[in-house]
């Protein structure tokens, strides 16, 4: 039984892990706001401007396979702190770039840090908490993680319009050396032994793969490329995948472990969470895009409108455990992916003459059920994963995550691109982010028959419903 202290134990430990979070939510939707006025700086299309996010996930996606391994070896502790402190210095050189590809090269550095501080950070929490409290842990580790997009919006519009760009990544220091304060202060390390040497060749192997297919796809979608040529990228990153997925069925301990995909509750949420991850990548880089190139409004006023997504997801922090112990996880997972894709729609039909009220009721909808989407599979992954496993575990959802959210964005600018090239508009207007949005809501409802797949008491021990025995899959 959890008790009064226990619990408060839990809450504590959440919050000030979840400040890492809270620290890359935010450097990452004041980033989406400032992008135009960035790509004025540089001299470069906005729309080209995705590769600031993408170099920043691209970094994340190779680094993160290892981070479990990382903890465990050197203690979970020691290496989130290393991973703050990298994370700062990276925005601190952001801050200092001159031009595009400076940005990039920084981003991957920032990435580094990132790529070790999320998941690392992740794993302090898990291996604190009984499942019982897990739902619980997971709604308060979040919530400064949804207030950085909360605040994220109109912070970068004011900064852009009143000061300037560089200045959304210098707001990441006192945040950084202050979370670090806390962490070194208030949390235990946690490590699990590591009988395993290194995986140095799957890491190389699997680092290569997912590096050509997210820079592969991220050229594709600017244009920055001949075809031939982003065609040859996406090949050797295809070949090394099949590569990979030889080594790891050999190895006893891969970098990134297939095996994991056995346990059915995992493989369920890593492959519809991958699709609903491609909606959720592209409407941070597509809605700021739209509210200022097709909209015609001022960076501050495009974040006062686009933060309410983000309020969204905020609100449905309360309401998770409540609908997940009374839909449970299937039923909650299966038509909510439907609602979710169908806001996602609606927001293509977005135009000036709307009223600003429906915008925003919109909007907060939208984060609200994509929210308690991401909140489920977050949870539910988890379910079926052995201790000893938890750490492997991590490190593989946490990656795919990210690579989702890459080719989300990649999604979002390939389709915003191809519009603009089917229509002849020459640059981006209303009708081209309409497009754009129907084909990532197109994908992201695929999960609901994903879902489908679950068995009807998948996650009930989880949400609260009774400790019922369950398989994860029909």
């Amino acid at each position: 039984m959890t008790t009064s202290s226990s619990r408060h134990r839990i809450r504590t430990t959440a919050l000030i892990v979840a400040s890492s979070l809270f620290m890359e939510q935010l450097d990452s939707t004041v980033l989406a706001t400032a992008l135009p006025t960035m790509a004025q700086s540089f001299g470069v299309s906005p729309m080209h401007m995705s590769v600031g996010l993408t170099s920043y996930m691209l970094s994340l996606a190779v680094f993160l396979p290892a981070s479990g391994w990382i903890a465990d070896r050197f203690g979970a502790r020691r290496v989130f702190c290393a991973a703050i402190i990298l994370f700062t210095l990276g925005s601190a050189i952001c801050g200092q770039a001159p031009s595009l590809d400076f940005l990039v090269a920084a981003r991957l550095l920032q990435g580094l840090g990132g790529a070790m501080m999320v998941p690392v950070g992740r794993l302090l929490l898990l291996r604190s908490v009984p499942k019982e409290e897990m739902i619980s842990a997971m709604a308060w580790f979040l919530v400064p993680a949804l207030i950085g997009p909360v605040v994220g919006p109109p912070l970068g519009g004011l900064i852009v319009t009143h000061l300037n760009w560089r200045w959304i990544f210098y707001i990441n220091l006192p945040i950084g050396v202050i979370g670090l304060a806390l962490v070194t202060w208030f949390i235990e390390d946690v490590r699990e032994p590591q009988g395993q040497p290194f995986d140095w060749l799957g890491l190389f192997i699997s680092g290569t793969s997912l590096s050509c297919l997210i820079f592969g796809l991220e050229l594709i979608s600017r244009g920055a490329l001949a075809l031939k040529d982003a065609a040859i990228l996406l090949i050797v990153g295809l070949t090394c995948l099949f590569f990979y997925l030889r080594h790891a069925d050999r190895h006893p301990a891969p970098i990134i472990d297939i095996r994991l995909m056995r346990v059915p509750s995992f493989r369920i949420s890593v492959i519809a969470g991958s699709l609903t991850r491609v909606s959720g990548g592209a409407l941070p880089f597509l809605l700021p895009l739209m509210m200022q190139l097709g909209f015609g409004l001022s960076a501050e006023r495009s974040g006062l409108i686009t933060f309410a997504s983000a309020a969204g997801s905020m609100t449905m922090k309360a309401a998770a455990t409540p609908i997940l112990r009374r839909f449970g996880y299937r039923r909650t997972l299966i038509w909510n992916a439907i609602v979710a894709s169908a806001l996602i729609a609606l927001i293509s039909s977005f135009r000036p003459e709307w009223p600003t009220a429906a915008i925003y009721a919109v909007l907060l909808l939208s984060g609200f059920f994509q929210s308690l989407q991401f909140t489920a599979y977050n949870t539910l992954a988890y379910a079926e994963i052995e201790r000893p496993k938890m750490s492997a575990a991590i490190a593989f959802y946490t990656t795919m995550q990210q690579m989702m959210l890459s080719f989300g964005i990649c999604a979002g600018a390939l389709a915003l691109n191809g519009a603009v090239a089917w229509f002849g508009d020459g640059h981006a207007v209303l009708r081209d982010f309409a497009v754009a949005f129907l084909a990532v809501a197109s994908v992201s409802v695929f999960a609901s028959p994903v879902c489908a797949r679950l068995a009807p008491n998948a996650g009930d021990d989880l949400a609260g419903r009774g400790n019922v025995q369950h398989s994860g899959m029909r």
